[in-house]
C-alpha cells in the first residue's frame, strides 16, 4: 500500500480496465469480460472453471466495446457499437468459435435498441431499428443472430417503444401525448393498437413497463401512481388493475432480479444514499444471505445461467476495485475471480461519505464526500479535514440521473491531489421519488442551481471547503451547470470545468438527436417550449451564453466533435462570445469523440489538462503530463495561455 500522499497515475485511474463487465454464459460454460486488446476495449471469453485461459472474440480497433451481452445460443456475443461516439448504434453478432462478427443493423444512421431477448428463441432477438430515412421511430424485427435474417415484426407509425413477451409477441405499445402523458395502447383483436391505460406527465418520469411475467397475462411496472416513491406492481392487461408487489418509502426500486425462465421477482433493489436488497422469493434468501457475507460491499448480480446454478456477481467499494466473483449455488460457494482494477490494491484510495444536506426550501439531498485519503474518516458524523480544503463540485449529467457512493475515478483523482470532492443529487436526480424529479420542472439554472449552491454554503460552514477555492465541474447537464455557476454565480467558484455542456437552451432543443424527437413533449415540459414565443424567451434567459458577460473566472471546456446531445455548435458559440469579449476560456477539441470522451488515451489527456488547469487556479497537486499526450487526439482551440504548464508539455509532444 502506497503512502497516502503520493501521486496515483492518471493512466491507473482511467486507462482501460484489467477486466469488466463480467458476464457468464446461459449455459454456464464460460464466462466473458471486456479487456485490453491491442489497446481497445474488446469482449474476451475463457472457460468458467479456467478463467485463466481467456481468449478475445472481438476485434475493435476504435472507442472500444461498451455494452454487449450473451445470446441464448451461449455461442453468440452480441454487442452495440457506433462511430467515435457519433451514436450510430449498430447491434453486431459475434461468434465465439470462430470469433467472426456480422453486423445485424447494416443500415447508415441509425440507434439500434434491443427490444428483447428470450430463452424460448435463441437463436433470434427483438431489435428496433429507425433505418426508414430519417424516421423517428424504431420499427421492430426479429432477427437471427446466426445468419443475420431479418423479419419485419412491426413498422411502427408513432410508438416509443413496445413490450413483448417471451413469446415474443408485442403485448403493449408506448407513446407520449403533446401534454407529455404516457399512453400504454393494447393490441385489440383485430390488430389495432387501442389506448389501455394513460399515466399523467407528473409520473412519466416514475412509471413505466419493464417486462411481462410468465403467463403473458400481467406486466411488472415501475409504478409510483398513488405514491411518491415508485414501486414495483403487476398490470393485469385483461382487467387493466394494478396489484402492489413491492414498495419502499424512502426511494425508488431501482433493480429487480427476475427467475431466468419463468420471470417472476426473486428480489428488488433500491438506493437513497446506500444500496439496499430485499428478496421477495424465500428460494433465493440463503443465497443473498451467504453473498453478502463474502465481502464488505454493494452486492450486484450481473447475470445468472438459465438453470440458476452459476451465477456472476461483483462486489464495490468505495477504496478499492470492484471484485468478481462466481457464485456455485449447489455447492453455496463464490470463487474470486478477479477485480476490475488489481493496481488499485497498492495505492492509498479515499473514503466516500454519504451525506444529507438541506436545501433552502426543505428538501434532502443526497449526497457524497470525499476526502483526501490522509484525513481521517470517523465510524459515526462527518468526516472533516484539519484546515478547509480547496473544494470540486462535481456535477452529474442527465439531469435526469444520480450519483452513486462507490468507488469513483474522479473523486479518487482529485482527493488524491489534495482537494474535498464533493457530488449532489440535486432535484431532478432520479431515484428519491416522483416529487423531487417533479421539483426541478422549468427550473434549470433555477432551483436546481440553488440546491449547488446551498450544497457549496454547507461545505464552507463545515470547514470542509475554502470558500475562495471552490471549482465547479461537470458533464452535459454538469457541463451546463458550470457554465450556469460562472454565469449567474460568478463570485461563488474560483474556475470551472465544462464537458459537454450546452450553453444555449434554444440550440440544444431544437436541434436534438433525430431519435430523441418522440421524447420531446417530455422534454419540452421539463425544460422549456422553444416553439412559443414565451418559451424562447425563458429558454433564453436560462442559457448561460445570454450570460457571458458575466464570467470574470477562469473556465475550461471539453468538447467532442461528434457528440449527437450536445453538439459541438454549443461549446464553439460560447467560446466565440467569449472571444469576441476578450474573456479569457481554454477550449480543448476532440475530433473522434462524442458526447463524452470513450477513448483511454483521450480521456487520459484530459485530465492531465484538467489537473494543469486546476493546480493554477485552487493550488492543488498536479501529476506532470508526462507521456499522457501520447495517442491523444485533442486540438486547443482557444486559450493554451491560460494553462502555461500545457502549453510547455504540448510543445514537447
Amino acid at each position: 500500500m502506497s503512502e497516502p500522499n503520493t501521486i496515483i497515475s492518471r493512466s491507473l485511474l482511467f486507462g482501460n480496465p484489467h477486466r469488466a463487465s463480467v458476464k457468464i454464459s446461459p449455459d454456464g460454460k464460460y464466462i466473458s469480460f471486456l479487456a485490453d486488446h491491442d489497446g481497445v476495449l474488446n469482449v474476451w471469453i475463457a472457460p468458467a472453471n479456467t478463467p485463466g485461459q481467456a481468449k478475445v472474440i472481438t476485434n475493435d480497433r476504435t472507442t472500444g466495446i461498451s455494452q454487449y451481452f450473451w445470446a441464448y445460443t451461449s455461442q453468440h456475443i452480441l454487442f452495440l457499437q457506433d462511430n467515435d461516439g457519433d451514436e450510430d448504434f449498430h447491434l453486431y453478432s459475434s461468434n465465439i468459435e470462430t470469433t467472426e462478427s456480422i453486423d445485424l443493423t447494416p443500415f447508415k444512421g441509425i440507434a439500434a435498441q434491443v427490444n428483447h431477448v428470450s430463452h424460448r428463441y435463441p437463436e433470434e432477438v427483438l431489435v428496433g431499428i429507425n433505418d426508414r430515412g430519417e424516421h423517428w421511430f424504431h420499427d421492430i424485427y426479429r432477427i437471427n443472430v446466426v445468419t443475420g435474417q431479418r423479419e419485419l415484426m412491426e413498422e411502427n407509425n408513432g410508438f416509443i417503444g413496445y413490450v413483448a413477451d417471451d413469446e415474443y409477441q408485442l403485448r403493449l405499445a408506448i407513446t407520449l401525448t403533446a401534454e407529455s402523458d404516457m399512453v400504454l395502447l393494447k393490441r385489440q383483436s383485430g390488430g389495432d393498437w387501442e389506448p389501455f391505460v394513460t399515466i399523467p406527465s407528473s409520473e412519466v418520469m416514475t412509471t413505466t413497463p419493464i417486462s411481462v411475467d410468465h403467463s403473458g397475462k400481467n406486466v411488472f411496472m415501475l409504478d409510483s401512481r398513488e405514491r411518491d416513491k415508485a414501486a414495483i406492481t403487476s398490470l393485469d392487461l385483461a382487467s387493466g388493475q394494478c396489484e402492489l408487489v413491492f414498495a419502499s418509502d424512502v426511494a425508488d426500486v431501482n433493480g429487480i432480479l427476475t427467475h431466468p425462465t419463468l420471470n417472476h421477482i426473486q428480489a428488488v433493489s433500491f438506493t437513497y444514499d446506500r444500496e439496499q436488497h430485499v428478496v421477495l422469493d424465500e428460494s433465493v434468501k440463503a443465497d443473498f444471505d451467504y453473498l453478502q457475507s463474502i465481502c464488505d460491499g454493494e452486492l450486484e448480480i450481473a447475470n445468472r445461467t438459465v438453470d440458476e446454478s452459476l451465477w456472476l456477481v461483483s462486489m464495490a467499494t468505495d477504496d478499492g476495485p470492484v471484485k468478481y466473483y462466481l457464485y456455485d449455488r449447489e455447492n453455496r460457494d463464490a470463487k474470486f475471480l478477479f477485480s476490475h482494477r488489481p493496481e488499485l490494491d497498492s495505492v492509498s484510495l479515499s473514503k466516500m461519505q454519504s451525506v444529507i444536506i438541506e436545501s433552502r426550501d426543505g428538501l434532502n439531498l443526497v449526497s457524497y464526500l470525499t476526502l483526501p485519503a490522509e484525513h481521517p474518516i470517523p465510524e459515526s458524523g462527518l468526516g472533516q479535514p484539519s484546515t478547509p480544503l480547496p473544494m470540486i463540485l462535481l456535477v452529474h449529467g442527465g439531469p435526469w440521473h444520480r450519483d452513486y457512493w462507490g468507488y469513483h475515478p474522479i473523486h479518487q483523482l482529485f482527493a488524491n491531489r489534495g482537494y474535498a470532492v464533493l457530488s449532489v443529487n440535486f432535484r431532478g436526480s432520479t431515484g428519491m421519488g416522483k416529487s423531487f424529479i417533479n421539483a426541478a420542472n422549468m427550473e434549470w439554472a433555477g432551483k436546481m442551481h440553488n440546491d449547488l449552491i446551498d450544497a457549496v454554503n454547507w461545505a464552507v460552514e463545515n470547514q470542509i471547503a475554502d470558500k475562495d477555492k471552490i471549482a465547479i465541474m461537470g458533464g452535459s447537464y454538469g457541463g451546463y451547470a458550470t457554465l450556469v455557476g460562472l454565469t449567474r454565480t460568478p463570485d461563488v467558484f474560483a474556475c470551472g470545468i465544462d464537458i459537454v455542456g450546452p450553453s444555449n437552451l434554444i440550440t440544444l432543443m431544437e436541434n436534438p438527436p433525430p431519435y430523441w424527437m418522440p421524447i420531446m413533449p417530455l422534454m419540452t415540459t421539463r425544460v422549456g417550449d422553444p416553439s412559443t414565443e414565451e418559451g424562447r424567451k425563458f429558454l433564453e434567459s436560462r442559457s448561460p451564453l445570454s450570460h457571458v458577460n458575466e464570467i470574470c473566472r477562469p473556465l475550461l471546456i471539453g468538447q467532442g466533435a461528434n457528440d449527437p446531445r450536445v453538439k459541438q455548435a454549443e461549446s464553439d458559440q460560447i467560446v466565440a462570445s467569449m472571444n469576441e469579449k476578450n474573456i479569457p476560456v481554454t477550449y480543448v477539441l476532440y475530433p473522434e469523440e462524442g458526447h463524452g470522451f470513450d477513448r483511454p488515451e483521450n480521456d487520459i489527456s484530459f485530465y492531465a489538462i484538467c489537473e494543469a488547469f486546476l493546480a493554477e487556479h485552487l493550488g492543488g497537486n498536479a501529476e506532470p503530463v508526462g507521456s499522457d499526450f501520447e495517442g491523444a487526439n485533442f486540438e486547443i482551440k482557444s486559450g493554451m495561455d491560460q494553462v502555461p504548464s500545457i502549453e510547455s508539455a504540448l510543445a514537447k509532444k
